[in-house]
């Protein structure tokens, strides 16, 4: 027999005898209407072909595994320990059908016994439709975690890969390859177990069909030019760097100002370019040297490789060295903290709390035995203790504090904003001096209140650790503080329609995307108008008091410490820092918003649709301020070559942590661990941001941390869940104060999965969240 793909049997049939890399479980192929009509085999020669039970009854429908849809787990596969269960268990599968066609079969095989892990594997990565080995494991004996996407293990090798595949691995790696020698027009779809007994490990292929791709796959060799580059890239700079402490550096997409979560992961280029010019390449260094940390303004904090960006987690670790501290103490730092993290990558969005010492903290003691544990010694970590208790103090002195500095330089923004408004009409000059006074003005200052803020959940977190506070009495107090977020969930529901977009009409979902719809240019799209305004104040707020007795523990703490503060200064210091983070951001992104606004109208006037603007890069507007030119030139060739490196971006997949050149080529995606917000338990029905259904009552998943989306607040959501973001991010914050239980970070693999399910339950106090339905 030819092989072929065609039905899940038919394949399977064609296979056997024929591969040679894997074994396929003894199975017998009956037509389920002959067989609940009386018509078809006796259970005695089911068993003398398939053998004893337990055996499992699977779906091999028509319409499963076509060339346009392959309605993977659309229906049942049910097992059965006696063979007496045989009709039931075939009635069960043929009623799961859709389709009423009487040449639908139902397979019965024989249950794989022993199976140490199994999973599935694509020839062809489904979202850049490039030549990666994706697959996708789960350890144990069900066969059905990773198919009803239950969790697992995900790894991917590209197919021009020179580094050969785990141990473990490399049968499925050998069977895949195989098997598109024998389909080489078809991308496939693989399901695979493997067991083990006396003779050692077996490796059985379950189902082949083929793979539905959106777009024409990508050669091999195209792959291969694509991650030689990108490649060679990362091998000249992981190294040592003569300006930088530290033997070399790791890459990664969260720590840090974490592009993940606020551009993402495939950022179109006028985003890119946009979050490198008012933050990543400069503005961000500054800041952190005002605030007491070592300099390191000559070094871009952020690179891209191929379009994806990341974070040089090297110059970030370098950058929360406190600047007076001794530099052979500050190189041995760096290095421990960048071993911490390959130690342990699932701490790759939480290296500002896990990892980094950055500044006074009530558990600094504790932490400063891991380095002690680590081989530094007492009189090291006493240096560092007391170079992070006076830059904390610096901090705390409003007579020296730099805080003040940028509370003051964010209160020019506006007024600087309103005067270039009157002053001119043109939208090039407009472009140029919105989005410098953004830099100078917004992230300067958002930079430094950003790390005030940091500082502040910080020490708040530090209390729990200690023993002072409960999480509970944390999230008491979050959920007391009134931040800009909180007032436009009340005055949403407060005021009229053109005064709320007056005041909050330049937010977008997607802060530095200019297809993201600013609330003025989509009001009904966020926002119900319909419902009565309210008349009276909605604030849900509520109270937070000290207990004395946890003040006199704090206040002796303090003074331990030498921390040259008051407990009600530290606490007005910790609202203060969670409050002006959000009015920092909320103000330095009107800037911003009306900068691609007027980006969208000169792009309307020169003939090119938002579309074609966000390939552009941002010097090209700046270019034609400076040069003084009109001509759409250079813009046009500026859209061209971002079209052109998107094409090369949206066909490459990297992993969140790069160590080594090796990372580029293969990768098992690192374990994620959420940050759960909250205590609370809820379960409800999943929504997304972009969908039509109602949000009321719903848990919602959105990509991103993002602050444009604090609309989803005015429709009575439930829960939250994110698939990027960290324990300090907008939307982190944001849940805390709401006291919304939410999981912030879920991670983009288990997000995918879960955002699919019909009901999911959030239970944030154990740390879980698993689909309902």
């Amino acid at each position: 027999m030819n092989p072929s793909l065609s039905s899940k049997a038919q394949t399977l049939q064609s296979l056997k005898g024929l591969i040679t890399n894997a074994q396929i479980p003894d199975f017998i192929v009956i037509s389920a209407s002959e067989f609940l009509a009386g018509d078809g085999p006796s259970s005695e020669l089911v068993l003398s072909v398939v053998g004893d039970c337990p055996l499992i009854v699977r779906s091999s429908s028509i319409d499963e595994d076509t060339a346009t849809a392959s309605n993977a787990g659309a229906y049942l596969s049910v097992s059965i320990s006696e063979i007496a269960h045989l009709r039931d268990a075939v009635e069960a599968v043929a009623s799961s059908y859709t389709t009423n066609n009487k040449n639908d079969e139902v397979m019965i095989q024989r249950y794989l016994q022993n199976v140490i892990f199994s999973g599935v594997a694509f020839t062809h990565e489904v979202a850049t439709a490039s030549p990666y080995r994706a697959i996708s494991w789960s350890d144990g004996s069900d066969t059905s975690v990773v198919t009803a996407g239950r969790g697992g293990s995900i790894y991917h090798h590209a197919a021009a890969s020179p580094y050969e595949a785990p141990e473990a691995l490399k049968p499925v790696i050998s069977l895949i390859e195989e098997l598109e020698t024998v389909f080489p027009d078809d991308p496939l779809d693989i399901e695979f177990a493997v067991t083990s007994d006396a003779a050692g490990e077996v490796l059985w292929l379950l189902q082949v069909r083929p793979l539905i791709l959106s777009r024409p796959r990508e050669s091999v060799q195209t792959q291969r030019r694509r991650l030689e580059d990108v490649g060679l890239a990362v091998s000249r700079s992981i190294g040592p760097h003569p300006f930088l402490l530290g033997s070399r550096t790791v890459y990664g997409v969260m720590p840090d100002w974490n592009p993940a979560e606020i551009i993402g992961l495939r950022p179109r280029p006028l985003a890119l370019s946009l979050y490198r010019e008012l933050i990543t390449d400069s503005i961000w260094a500054y800041q952190r040297n005002n605030y007491g940390y070592r300099n390191l303004r000559s070094f871009p904090l952020m690179r891209h490789l191929m379009g994806v960006p990341y974070i040089d987690v090297r110059v970030s670790f370098n950058s929360f060295i406190p600047g007076d501290l001794d530099e052979e103490l500050s190189s041995r730092l760096v290095d421990f903290y960048l071993n911490k993290l390959l130690e342990s990558p699932f701490l790759h969005d939480k290296v500002e709390f896990e990892i980094v010492l950055s500044s006074f903290t009530f558990d600094l003691e504790q932490r400063l035995g891991d380095l002690r544990r680590a081989g530094f010694s007492l009189a090291d970590t006493r240096q560092l203790s007391v170079s992070l208790t006076r830059l904390t103090n610096r901090l705390f002195d409003k007579a020296v504090s730099p805080i003040n500095t940028d509370i003051e330089r964010l209160g020019d923004l506006s007024s600087r904003r309103r005067a270039l408004y009157q002053g001119t009409s043109d939208p090039i000059e407009t472009i140029y001096w919105l989005l410098e006074d953004g830099k100078r003005y917004g992230t300067l200052p958002f930079a430094g209140l950003a790390r005030a803020g940091f500082i502040a959940v910080q020490l708040l977190r530090s209390l729990v650790n200690v023993g002072v506070f409960s999480q509970d009495e944390v999230d008491a107090y979050m959920s007391s503080i009134r931040t800009v977020s909180s007032q436009i969930s009340e005055d949403v529901k407060s005021l009229d329609k053109a005064t709320f977009l007056g005041l909050y009409g330049h937010l977008r979902p997607g802060t530095y995307d200019i297809l993201s719809d600013r609330y003025d240019e989509a009001p009904d799209r966020y926002f119900d108008w319909t419902s009565p305004r309210e008349t009276t104040a909605t604030s849900q707020l509520s109270d937070f008091e000290l207990d004395p007795v946890k003040k006199r523990d704090i206040e002796a703490r303090l003074i331990a410490s030498g921390i040259d503060i008051s407990v009600k200064e530290l606490f007005e210091f910790i609202r203060s820092g969670v409050v002006m983070r959000e009015r920092a951001k909320f103000e330095f992104s009107k800037n911003l918003s009306d900068a691609l606004r007027e980006i969208t109208r000169l792009g309307q006037k020169l003939g090119y649709s938002r579309d074609d603007l966000s390939f552009a890069d941002v010097t090209a507007f700046y270019d034609m301020y400076i040069s003084g030119s009109r001509s759409p030139g250079d813009l046009e060739a500026s859209i061209v070559m971002g079209r052109k490196r998107y094409s090369e971006t949206s066909r490459i997949s990297l992993p969140p942590l790069i160590a080594h050149e090796s990372d580029v080529w293969s990768f098992v995606w690192p374990e994620t661990t959420p940050n759960f917000i909250t205590q609370g338990c809820v379960d409800g029905p999943v929504s997304t941001a972009s969908s039509s259904q109602p949000l009321d009552g719903s848990i919602v998943f959105i990509p991103h941390a993002d602050p444009g989306y604090d609309w989803i607040f005015a429709h009575g959501i439930v829960g939250l869940v994110t698939a990027w973001g960290g324990a300090n991010s907008h939307m982190a914050i944001r849940a805390g104060e709401m006291g919304l239980p939410a999981v912030v970070g879920l991670g983009e693999q288990r997000f995918t999965e879960l955002a699919r399910a019909q009901r999911v339950s959030v239970d944030c106090a154990n740390h879980r969240i698993s689909a309902l339905s």
